[in-house]
């Protein structure tokens, strides 16, 4: 998006038309920077063409580090301080996976906020500055980039695609 480029956004009242107009303005040759929708939506996010969200990589990889710092944690103590109890084994499975299980759950847990915050772009200060709040309750909101140019017949193909309320423009 260049500097000059200013944003457009039309509201809508349910999932049908805001597919239809995301579709409808992507072949007019606009660009649609967001969808605000008040609940998830995965034909949207098709129709948007979003990729594969790579947090699960993340929480993976920090569950599996959690169960062999478990594991590892539970066999060295074990073997440091070797407390034999009615001549069991020093390394007792069962307990000690209980162990791993318990850091598997916190590693992953602290791999996911991780992914969160560097795949998403936590923290977004600008985030509000196109927000429409009626985004949150029952409306759908589509942001479009354009140029100052194209901005009335951005506005015209809104109204057309179903736009319900008086299309915002932010620089």
């Amino acid at each position: 998006m260049s500097a000059d480029a200013i944003i457009v956004t039309g509201l809508y009242q349910n999932q049908e038309e805001t597919l239809a107009a995301v579709e409808k303005i992507q072949a007019e040759g606009f660009t649609v920077t967001e969808v605000h929708s008040p609940i998830p939506s995965n034909a949207l996010a098709r129709a948007l063409g979003t990729k594969k969200s790579r947090i699960g990589w993340f929480t993976l990889t920090g569950g599996i580090i959690g169960f062999i710092s478990g594991f590892s944690l539970a066999v060295f103590t074990a073997t440091r301080w070797s407390l034999i109890v009615s001549g069991k084994p020093i390394i007792s499975w069962i307990p000690f996976f209980v162990i791993a299980f318990e850091l598997t759950i916190l590693f992953a847990v602290l791999g996911n906020v991780l992914g969160i915050v560097t795949q998403v772009g936590l923290p977004d200060p600008d985030y509000e500055k196109n927000y429409d709040p009626e985004c949150s309750g029952s409306l759908y909101g589509i942001e479009v980039a354009s140029t100052p140019e194209n901005a009335e017949c951005l506005k015209d193909l809104l109204v057309h695609t179903g736009s319900i309320k008086k299309q915002r423009e932010n620089k």
